[in-house]
Order: C-alpha cells, then structure tokens, then sequence
C-alpha cells in the first residue's frame, strides 16, 4: 500500500510516541479508580404511575367515571406504547408505559406533557376526585437499606431516632433520597358511644364542628403603631390529646367534657400503615438511593462509617440491621470480574509466549495494558461505570483486542526473517494489512451495532457491551499500529539465521489439508453447506431463554391472598412466614414487606404496588446451595400452610424486570366472558407438567353490604344520602376532624365509634341517625340491608378489561419452552373466540421477543455498515459475496456449543452470534486481502489462495485460540456463560472453516489450476 503510513509516522516520532504512551498509562490509571462502581448499567424505566381517588365511589362507577376519562386523556400521549390500569371502588391506578425507542430525553418532556394534558382535564373530573397524583419516579433504586427495630421504646420514640439518622444520612455524599419503611402515623382517637350520645342529646355534627373551629389556625390581626407591628394570637390550639379531652360542650342546658362522652387516646393508624418487618420483629426501614453517576463502594464506605458514628449514641434497646447493601454486592462482583479479567489475560499470554516465543509475547503483553489505559479514560468522559455489562465487554474487547497486536508482530517477525531492517519489518504490517486490521475492526464494531442501537429496554440495559466493545476495539488498533511497530523495534531481534524458518509440524499438517480440500473443492463446498444446513434444522433444539436468574442469594417470596382480605390478615400471614424462617441454618437474614412489594433495592426487580391482601418477603440465604434448598422448602411451606393464597418463590432476575415468568393476557369488553375464557386458558396452562401455581391477577367478586335508602320516608325525616353516608362513615371508618400540631409531625384527630359497635354488621340496624329537633331513628327504620358483590379490583389494558393468567414454571424449563407446547391448544382457543376477544402471550416470552425484534429491526443497519466497509476494502462484488457467506458458517459452532453445555439462547447469546458476524469477516476480509496481496506477486488463484492462507494461517489461529481461551473465565457465569459458549464454539469453528472453506470457494470462483510451490513462497509457523 502506498501513501501515507502511521507505523512509519510513529517510528519517526520515537519520544512523541513514547510520551502518549506514558499520558496514556497515566490517564488510564487516573481513570480506573474514579470510575463510577455499580451492579448493574443504568436504565430508563419508561412507566409512570397516575392515580386518583374519589371516596365513596363503587368499581363501577370509579371504572366508568374516572379511570376511563383519565385513560381516553392519557391514550394521546406521544411514545405510548400501552396503558395498564387497575381500578379499585374509589381508587384508580394507571401505568403508562412508553416504548422502548423513547430515550432519557423523550421521557422527560413526555412526563411533562402527561402532568400538563391531566392537568387541563381535572375539572371534568367528578366532584370529591382527590388527585390526580404523578409518580415518575418508579425507577430509583434504593441499594442500602438499614432497619431498626426495639425494645422497651414507643414506636414514636423509634421513629424519631430514625428520623434524626434520616437527617443525618442525608448528608453523606452521593445520597440522593431516602425513604422511610414501615413508619405508622399517629392518630388521636376520640371513640364514643353511639347510644350515649343518643341518650344525652348530642349531635354529632356539632361536636365535629366544634373541635375544627376550636383548633383551626387563622389570622387574628395585626395592630400597627407608628413605632412597631404587634401580631394578635388567639389561644385555643391542640397540643396534646388531654388539650382534646378536655373540651366542654353545651348539649341539653348542661356542660359536658368531651372526657366524659367518648374515650380520647392516642395511637396509631387503624388500619396499619404498609408494615416493615426483620427478621420476625416489627421495625422501620431506611432506604437510601445514590445519586446519579455515583460509585456505589464509595457510598457504602461512607454510609458505613456514617452509621458507626451514628450507632455509637444510640440507646441500648434500639438495633440497625443491614438488610441490603448493594456495595457489598458491587464490590464482590467487581472483584470477581477483575479477577476473570486478570485469568483472561494471563491465558492470552501465555498464548502468546508460548507461540510466538518470549519477546513477540512481550508486545501482546504491553499492548493490552496500553489499550485498557487507553479505554478506561473513554469510559469515563462516556459515564459508563464498571458494571456487569461493561465488565464483560472488557473481557469480550481483551479476547478481540490482542487481533491486531498479533498481526502486527506476526508480520514483523516476518519481515525480519527475510532480512529487512527493525524500521522497515516494523512498518511492513501498516502498509500491507493497516487498512485491511482497520476495516476488519470497523466490521467487528458493526456486529455489535444491534447492541447499542435497538430500541428496547433490554438493548439499553445491554448498551455499554458496545459501547465498551467499540472503544477498545478502535484503541486497539491505534495501538497496534503506532505502540506496536515502536515495541517491535525496541524489543524484537532478527533470527540468526535470515530467510524462512522451518515449517512447524502443525503448519505442515493444515498446508496438505488445504491442499486436499482445495482438490476435492465440491466436495468441500458441499459439506460445509451440509453442515450448516443441519445447524440451522438443529437450531430449534437449543433452549430458549430471555435472561437468566441473577447468582445473588436472594429470594423473593410473594403471598397474595384473596383479594378482599384485609391488611391484619396479610400481617397474620407475614408472621406465620417469619416462624417456619426463625431458625432455619441456610438463612442468614430476611426482611417482610406487609401490604406492598420490597422497595427497589436492585434495578431489575419486578415493583409490587400496595395492597392489603399483598406480603412481600426478601430472603438472604447464606450462599447458593442454601438458596436451592430454601426455595424447596418455601414452595413446600407455601403450599401446605396457604392453599387458598397465590404464593410463589424466585430467585432476583437479570434484565428488564417481568413478573411472573408464563403470563397469557385475555381481554375483551365483558367482564364475565373475559372470566369464562381465562378459565379455558387457565385449564390449558395447568395440564401442562412444568406449569405450577397458576393464578389470576384478579377473577373472584367479594362482597358488599348494600344499604337501600327508601328515599320518600328519609325526606321526611328531613335526612339526605349524604348525610346518611357522612354519618356512617364517621361511625364506622372515622373521619380525621381536625390535626394536632406535635414538633415536626401532624397528628389527625379521628372521631368514630367504639370498636365493638364499629365492626358489628348487626349494630348498623341500630345505628341512631340524628334528625331535626334534637332526636334520633334507627336506621333500619327508613332502609333495607342486602349482600351484593363487586370485583375488588378490574385491570385494564389500553382500556379494554383485560384478566393476566399466570404461572410460575418448574426448574431448568424455560418459559419459551412451555409456550412453545401450548400453542396448538392456545391457537385452537383462539380461533374460536369473537372478534373482540383476544389472548396474548406475556410476560418473559413477550419481552423475549419484543427484545428480539428490536434487535432483529437493526440488523439491517448492521449489515449496511458491514456491507460498505467491506465494500469499500475489497471493492469486488465477486470478494464481498466471498465474506458474506463465510460470517453465517459460525452457527455451525454456536449450536453445536450450545447443545453440548446446555446453555439456552438467550437475549445475551443473541448478541453474541451477531457479534460473532463481524469477527468472521474481519478474518475473511484480512484473508482476502492477503490473497490479492500474494496474486499481485504473479501467482495464480490456486497457488496465492495456498499461500495466502499458509501465511495467515497462525495468527488467525493464535487470535482464535486466544479468544475462545480468554472467554474460559465467563463461561461459567450465570449472565455471560451462553454468549462465552455461543462465541466459543462459533469462533473455533468459523476459523477453521475461513482458513479451508474461504480458499477453496476463492479458487472454485475464480478458477485456476493447480500449481507448483514457489521456492519461499510460504511461511512458516
């Protein structure tokens, strides 16, 4: 190659280059350590939260009314990719989800857009709607979380010490928020009795007046003197529940202290708050978030030594626990990586040593640090933290960045057994493959573009792989062709003997086998095509998979119960939990979520929103054998103790969060046909052997107790449906009347009855409602009382009702596998439904291959930009076509790998494989260069295809071979063993088919006979 030369370039400039390669060294180690350290790479959660409450409203009526008016409003949003609400009598919630292809900046402006369109509908919304409310902030993670329990202390007195650490935390840097777990608000509860009040002539309605206009906080004026501004209190204000009991009141001619009518104490809400527990005891939780680009290690470093501090002072009878710590998990798989990273490299090297000898190993030695120096300084202007992904990538770019460096030195070491000086041997490899490495690398890159550029949550979550990829890659080129030549001549020496050395036994053995198959090419064609044709039909054999189980030993422990149960009773159930846990040798600890989900301590958890009837436990096992047997033991526990509840036990997750693994969604405009046919799925799901647990999201009514008002007697009793309501609600419920202002806290006074006249369905038919002139009459006077039944809740999606059939599976079945079986039966379902009926596969299938098909949507692009880098090197249609049908041949590797370890071909695997498009070619396009390079010198096809591939024949294998062992220390890894073995396999098998199917399809194409070797035609291995 003519021109310009960068080798020469550099060699010119020896203390230029010298003095980069220090800056780089420099910058690199400066770099490592101010990386951000993470567990997982950052992600948009592209769902927000909108919910309303209008109190007092049945399902139907708050479906009809609000959800839907909210929903036809939230259908506009730009990038909506569908609605899922959920509605419950006088409560919606409504997730708006966008698509993948909306990234950090669309999410932002359309979260704006969605507060402001919601915003001009409010009024239209039905009188009493409280809200709507926004929450977009579903993503945060909450790595750290501390609980504190006590004894001897007032849950009060616990929550202020919490609330001092709160404050304290707050301070520590990186912390970005933190939220309380568990806390109860405090209530003072002013009970009577409903017959009392009766018998001495009180009306409820004036007490409540009273109380508000006693307590109540107004401007009582400003006097203003030529000299100064006099503010005027008015005295009054409740600073303590005895402030509240002491309250007289004038009823019949008489004073009467609010004492001596109802009993005033002070508690907690009732019914509880969401409950926090640990380890079996009632607690509260702190929950601390990093902030964004912050290094986790360092975070937990100083949390730590911030709660030394802060535990130091507390009070004996008051423990913290760590119930999660996200450092201690980054730091361990960190550790991990690098240590894999460390193991990659020294299998490369010695490699290296050992083929090309101490000093050609001593370049790929030097060349990986100055690449990595090179990469980490990158990363960081970037943001990309080290992270699962990024980690690997590392080890993935370390197996393909030494390419280069090999080619290099291989031709060096050449050009210096044919006698040619250090400068000259040095810049031979940029003149004659510098273009060819370059392109090679532009293709690799190119393979790794459905990576970065699809538009799914699962392509963002996997985006630094090419980001990574892509910079060590080009700075590995730069490397080799200006550090590199530099190195050569600084440490290389010329044989003591000049010309070709002799041929190795190996080098031997393939130049008669290549010749052999150049021979009997149809033969050699046709096999090669034979073999990829059986690794295409065998393809469906290999399992499929989305992404794995996470190697963390947690589980996650979900208890549903029916839907109408109450939160007491879900607390029933937690502590039932916490007994069979107490005790159990494989648990180190556990952490109990009443009536919500865990928070997002880990980025790819599934969140559980509030509800009574949902418990939510996070078990620590004390390693992975402990967490096998404890999952055995919770879904036998589960089972015996609690058949009626949907229970289920899993491992935390990799990836974009699913939920329940098999998920079949049906939905339709009938509430009750859409029942009948989840039914039909449900029975489908169940004769299934590896389905268990198969549930629904919601299915059963609950019931109701239905007060008719005969509305002609109650006129005249001078009563309205109103107050009627008003009366029972404060009666039963309680009505928060006013608020007591304690230090930082706001605490509501609630008036209703005593507890034995509140939770007595009987005693509504005595119940005293007041009436003009001072009297009262039963209820049951002017009504009649029926059971009745509504749905609890009604899900919806994209606002057609829409029911979610779901089953956890058993293990080593993967979901795709079980859909897979039932989609005869599901199709023959389905083709008898109506027209507005629909059954859907969900959950881990659905992400699979919505993933999948954003992937496959790039592909094209892909292909485009290999397609003109290969092109615009090889400028031959007849050469591109050439190269083309080489990169596919790797799928013969890749199923093969895959069925012999058992590996599934998962989200991750997936990319692999087209990653594995662009190492190919970037050997085939080098190959084919060298054979052009070889008939420039006046040989013929047949002889400069031998030759050629004779020539290139070690360091293409040496790169292989380097890249398959380099990918030893991730094979065993949960989350990166399918991609390791699916390159494994396919690169092993794709070079030996490039250095045998590559030559004989070149002289099958352009002809040539079979010619005599030209003396030092060859090289030697």
């Amino acid at each position: 190659m003519s021109g310009f030369n960068l080798s020469e370039w550099a060699l010119g400039r020896r203390s230029l280059v010298v003095y980069l390669m220090l800056i780089a060294v420099a910058a690199g180690v400066l770099s490592y350590f101010r990386l951000g350290r993470n567990e997982d790479p950052a992600f948009t959660i592209r769902t927000m939260i909108v919910h309303a409450v209008w109190p007092g409203a049945t399902a139907d009526e708050t479906m009809k009314q609000l959800t839907e008016r909210l929903e036809r409003q939230l259908q506009e949003t730009p990038h909506l990719d569908f609605l899922r609400s959920f509605t419950r009598p006088g409560l919606t919630t409504i997730f708006v989800n966008l698509k993948g292809s909306a990234n950090a900046r669309d999410v932002s402006d359309t979260w704006y857009h969605v507060r402001k369109t919601i915003g001009d509908i409010r009024h239209t919304l039905p009188a009493g709607v409280v809200g709507p409310f926004f929450d977009d902030d579903f993503g945060d993670t909450f790595g750290i979380v501390y609980g504190f329990t006590s004894d001897g202390f007032a849950q009060r007195e616990l929550r202020d010490r919490v609330e001092a650490i709160r404050s304290q935390l707050l301070a520590v840097p990186d912390v970005a928020k933190i939220e309380l777990l568990g806390a109860q608000e405090e209530v003072i509860f002013v009970e009577f009795s409903k017959q009392e009040l009766a018998n001495l002539g009180v009306d409820r309605t004036a007490l409540i007046a009273a109380l508000r206009a006693q307590n109540i906080v107004m401007p009582a004026g400003t006097i203003q003197t030529g000299t100064e501004r006099t503010s005027l209190r008015v005295s009054g204000s409740f600073l303590s529940e005895q402030d509240i009991a002491d309250i007289n009141f004038a009823a019949g001619g008489r004073m009467l202290r609010l004492s001596d009518l109802a009993m005033v104490r002070r508690g907690y809400a009732d019914p509880p708050q969401l409950l926090f527990r640990i380890n079996g005891r009632p607690a509260i939780g702190l929950a601390i978030a990093m902030r964004d680009g912050g290094d986790i290690l360092a975070l937990g470093k100083n949390v730590k030594a911030a709660m030394a501090r802060i535990t130091a002072d507390l009070p004996i009878g008051i423990e913290p626990s760590l119930v999660a710590d996200q450092a201690v998990v980054v730091g361990k798989a960190v550790g991990e990586f690098m240590t894999s990273l460390l193991q990659a490299i020294a299998i490369i090297l010695v490699v290296s040593f050992i083929s090309l000898g101490v000093r050609p190993g001593l370049i790929i030695a030097l060349a990986i640090p100055l690449t990595l120096a090179i990469v980490f300084p990158v990363m960081a202007v970037l943001h990309i933290d080290m992270q699962r992904i990024s980690l690997g990538a590392l080890i993935i770019a370390l197996a393909l960045l030494v390419d280069d460096a090999m080619t290099t030195t291989d031709a060096t070491l050449i050009r210096l057994a044919l006698g040619d000086s250090k400068v000259e041997a040095a810049s031979y490899a940029f003149r004659t493959h510098g273009l060819a490495m370059l392109a090679g690398t532009l293709v690799t890159i190119a393979g790794f573009i459905p990576v970065g550029f699809a538009a799914s949550a699962a392509s963002e979550y996997t985006f630094s792989l090419f980001a990574v990829v892509a910079i060590a890659l080009l700075a590995s080129w730069f490397v080799a062709v200006i550090f590199a030549p530099l190195l050569g001549v600084a440490i290389l020496v010329p044989p003591t003997q000049k010309g070709a050395t002799t041929p190795g036994r190996v080098f031997r053995l393939y130049r008669r086998f290549l010749i052999s198959a150049i021979r009997a090419k149809w033969l050699t064609l046709g096999g090669t095509a034979a073999l990829f044709a059986a690794s295409v039909l065998a393809l469906p054999l290999v399992p499929q998979q989305f992404f794995p189980s996470s190697d963390r030993p947690e589980l996650l422990v979900d208890l549903s119960l029916p839907q109408n149960a109450s939160i007491f009773a879900s607390e029933t159930a937690a502590k039932r939990l916490d007994k069979m846990l107490t005790g159990d040798p494989d648990v180190a600890h556990w952490s109990t979520n009443v009536g919500r989900g865990a928070i997002r301590f880990y980025l790819p958890l599934s969140v559980e929103l509030p509800n009574d009837f949902f418990t939510q436990a996070v078990v620590v096992a004390r390693d992975m054998g402990a967490r096998e047997r404890l999952h055995g033991k919770l879904e036998r526990f589960l089972a015996d103790e609690f058949p009626n509840a949907i229970s289920s036990v899993s491992p935390l997750g990799l990836g974009p969060p699913v939920g329940w693994p098999l998920q079949y969604r049906v939905s339709g405009p009938d509430v009750e046909r859409v029942r009948d046919i989840a039914l039909e799925v449900a029975r489908i799901v169940g004769a299934d052997p590896a389905a268990k647990s198969v549930n629904f999201d919601w299915m059963e009514p609950d019931r109701q107790v239905r007060i008719r008002v005969n509305q002609d007697e109650a006129r005249l009793l001078g009563l309205s449906s109103q107050t009627i309501s008003t009366v029972l609600n404060t009666v039963i419920s309680g009505t928060p009347v006013t608020q007591v202002r304690d230090d930082i806290y706001l605490v509501d006074v609630v008036v209703r009855a005593t507890d034995e006249q509140r939770v007595s369905l009987a005693s509504l038919r005595t119940l005293q409602m007041p009436i003009v002139g001072g009297r009262t009459v039963p209820l049951s006077q002017f009504a009649s009382f029926e059971y009745d039944q509504e749905f609890p809740l009604i899900w919806r999606r994209d606002r057609v009702p829409t029911l979610t059939v779901r089953a956890a599976i058993a293990d080593r079945v993967l979901p795709e596998t079980v859909v897979n079986r039932q989609a005869a039966a599901m199709a023959k379902l389905k083709a008898a439904l109506p027209a507005s009926y629909r059954v859907v596969v969900g959950g881990t299938v659905e992400e699979s291959r919505n993933s999948q098909a954003s992937v496959m949507a790039v592909v094209p692009v892909m292909l485009l930009v290999m397609f003109t880098v290969l092109m615009a090197q090889l400028q031959s249609f007849p050469r591109l076509l050439m190269v083309v049908s080489v990169a596919p041949l790797g799928l013969i590797g890749v199923v093969a790998a895959l069925l012999l370890s058992g590996r599934p071909l998962g989200f991750v695997a997936i990319l692999g494989v087209l990653a594995l498009l662009g190492m190919i070619s970037k050997n085939a396009v080098i190959l084919i260069g060298q054979i052009e390079a070889e008939r420039s010198l006046g040989k013929g096809p047949w002889l400069a295809a031998v030759d050629a591939s004779s020539s290139r024949f070690r360091p293409i294998m040496l790169t292989a071979i380097s890249t398959v062992l380099g990918m030893i220390p991730i094979a065993p890894t949960v989350f990166w063993g399918p991609m390791a073995f699916a390159i494994m396999g396919g690169l092993l098998v794709a070079t030996g088919l490039t250095l045998v199917f590559l030559p004989t399809l070149y002289v099958a194409w352009f002809g040539g006979k079979e010619q005599a070797e030209a003396s030092g035609s060859s090289s030697a291995a």
